[in-house]
């Protein structure tokens, strides 16, 4: 029988939907409020080249492009459930509605509204909502590595999963996007994400010191080289981060995940993601502000299929020691 409450996390998703659709129509209404120093006035092409528009949302298409991620979480939501239901065995924290799945969903679901706010409104309330959303979902992977590698309690991998929010969006909020340390928190987590994940799948002792390298080759993908590093070391301190991963991955993982085709699929989606993004801006020679199609919201339509990608490949997650019938019973579940 179905448990009780099976898909309570999916329903609860849809009235806060709901909610915030309800409130983000009044606030549009009502022409928003003072917009931010660095957005464009009304009838100029916004700085994600699609022109500001004087309706409920400054950036249309841009703004509707995030209901990708809304729809991405949702699904999540229902499969989470459908494992519920069904009372499969829970050998993956990502199977059924278990706290770090529906964290993962919740903060996929967020990067919708988080998005909308900043395009819909060009406010500063807009642009910390939208980079809040960005960190909020890119934190969950890299920690939940470093909690399986560190022999952490859940209890501590949510503990510092909202220190770290909690910081950020107070220090986001007085000292701007690079909390007055020059840290861009939301690039880094993607090279740590990498690095955890590097150890994850090839755990040693000499590899925990040297995975740090990996993180200037990641720089390196998004135009940040050892160069620039070396002529402005201030401005770049936060390579020191890079060995996080391996001074907190103190133990092999007792878990193993099947990398095959979504780890691939997912970091497709988002290299192809970035590249479109490059393009959404004014000065791009692709750039028309009056047309349907907006490289910018290309870029949320990609990266939400990616965090669908991540999410499938999270829930391969099996236990290192599992018998051959564990595995078989939750095959259909990845």
């Amino acid at each position: 029988m179905p448990r009780k409450g099976t898909y309570r996390p999916f329903l609860i998703a849809v009235v806060a939907l709901l909610a915030f659709a309800l409130l983000f129509v009044i606030a549009g209404l009502n022409g928003w409020w003072e917009p931010a120093s660095n957005e464009k006035a009304i009838g100029e092409a916004s700085r994600w080249c699609e022109r500001v528009s004087p309706g409920i949302m400054r950036e249309p298409i841009n703004s509707l492009g995030n209901l990708a991620f809304v729809v991405s979480g949702l699904i999540m939501l229902l499969v989470l459930a459908r494992d519920t239901k069904h009372e499969k065995s829970r050998v993956n924290p990502f199977i059924g509605n278990q706290p770090i799945a529906l964290l993962y969903a919740g903060a996929t679901i967020y990067l919708g509204p988080g998005s909308m706010l900043m395009h819909g409104s060009n406010t500063v309330f807009g642009a910390w909502a939208d980079n809040l959303s960005m960190v909020m979902y890119i934190l969950i992977p890299w920690i939940y590595n470093l909690t399986i590698m560190g022999r952490w309690r859940d209890r501590t991998f949510f503990v510092t999963y909202g220190l770290v929010v909690a910081g950020f969006a107070i220090g986001y909020w007085f000292f701007g996007s690079g909390l007055g340390v020059n840290l861009d928190l939301f690039g880094v987590s993607i090279a740590l994400w990498l690095i955890s994940e590097l150890l994850y799948r090839f755990w040693s002792q000499p590899l925990r010191w040297l995975s740090g390298l990996l993180g200037f080759v990641i720089a390196a993908v998004f135009g940040i080289t050892p160069a620039d590093m070396l002529a402005d070391p201030w401005e770049h301190w936060w390579v020191i981060l890079f060995w996080l991963p391996g001074l907190a991955a103190t133990t092999a993982p007792d878990s193993h995940r099947r990398y095959w085709p979504w780890f691939p699929a997912g970091v497709i989606a988002f290299l192809s993601a970035y590249a479109v993004w490059t393009t959404g801006v004014p000065d791009h020679h692709s750039c028309d502000p009056d047309g349907l199609f907006q490289a910018h919201a290309v870029w949320h339509l990609l990266t939400a299929a990616a965090t669908w990608f991540f999410f499938l490949f999270l829930r391969t997650q099996r236990p290192s020691t599992s018998d051959s019938d564990n595995s078989k019973s939750d095959s259909d579940l990845t």
